[in-house]
């Protein structure tokens, strides 16, 4: 006897396909990660670099990785909140440092986001997905070549949520969704904001997904230039950074290394000065060299990369 099939159980079966594809996919990175033989020589900790949140100032974290590839020092995971978020998943599927600096120099505010009236905020980054679906050579966090962990936090319960399998787009918007700015970003049932209320700098999370040596870098910078605030976001953003100050200290305590590249010129929305501002990234990871080169020279006892398991996959 022949079923009928519907187009809508075609659909479900190839998603299901899809998803079952990539747990094997990852099944089997996983194992080949973990699998050492015998009696195998110690080996230099695995490397984790995290990366924090402030919009454009963000394209500071460029230059970071620019210095980090030509000086041949091995990221093995990557963990972004915010816009760390997103240049750790463009680095991470596959953009090179050159493709990197040219989209920062031909990026504005109005490629990921545009005004909206809403009671939950200002502006949507929905322009984001097309922008992602342009830039990014791949779509699940299962094909990048490097691990990667994208934070959000949860608006309703305060919690912090890492996502580590699944799609890419959504998670990084969440990711991007500065309260009071961007509209929150709804995935499976979960109201989602700025990764940056839960994990500032995404040490902790690097620490779960096993890296040996987690460096940090934190792009501080002020929303107030003195006197009275300028405007509503103004008030928001500093509001803001005066919490993320208070909490240092817990993403700070999980850090071997935190470089702060001087992004205290640059305004939020400095997009025309990307230049600039990645060169300000390449002179403070220069200026840690000396310490990031002597994690190499002392082997790890075993092997850090640990499973990549999400509390909250995207798909």
């Amino acid at each position: 006897m022949t079923w009928p099939v519907e187009p809508g159980d075609v659909g479900w079966a190839m998603n299901s396909l899809g998803r079952i594809i990539r747990s094997v996919q990852a099944f089997g990175r996983e194992l080949s990660r973990k699998t050492v033989p015998l009696g195998a020589a110690p080996r230099t900790p695995a490397i984790g670099l995290a990366l924090g949140g402030g919009f454009a100032r963000g394209i500071a974290h460029i230059g970071v990785l620019k210095v980090l590839e030509e000086e041949r020092i091995p990221v093995r995971v990557i963990a972004g909140t915010s816009v760390g978020a997103l240049i750790g998943a463009s680095y991470c599927s596959g953009l090179s440092i050159s493709e990197l600096q040219e989209i920062a120099r031909n990026t504005r505010f109005t490629s990921l986001a545009r005004w909206t009236l809403s009671r939950c905020g200002f502006a949507s980054n929905d322009r984001m997905i097309k922008f992602l679906m342009r830039i990014l050579k791949v779509r699940t966090f299962e094909e990048l070549r490097i691990p990667l962990g994208v934070t959000a936090t949860d608006f309703n319960t305060g919690e912090g949520v890492v996502f580590h399998s699944g799609e890419i787009i959504d998670p990084v918007r969440a990711s991007c969704a500065y309260p009071g700015m961007f509209l929150p970003v709804q995935i499976r049932g979960r109201y989602l904001v700025d990764g940056m209320l839960s994990h500032p700098v995404p040490t902790r999370p690097l620490q779960e997904m096993g890296a040996g040596r987690v460096l940090a870098v934190h792009l501080r910078g002020t929303w107030a230039a003195g006197g009275a605030p300028r405007h509503l976001f103004a008030v928001i953003g500093q509001s803001f950074a005066i919490a993320q100050d208070a909490m240092a200290s817990i993403w700070r305590s999980a850090a071997d290394l935190v470089i702060e590249p001087d992004v205290a010129a640059f305004a939020y929305d400095d997009f025309k000065r990307a230049d600039e501002l990645i060169q300000v990234g390449e002179l403070a990871m220069r200026q840690a060299l000396p310490e990031v080169r002597k994690w190499l020279e002392a082997p790890a006892e075993a092997p850090q990369m640990a499973p990549r398991v999400s509390p909250m996959p995207a798909d």
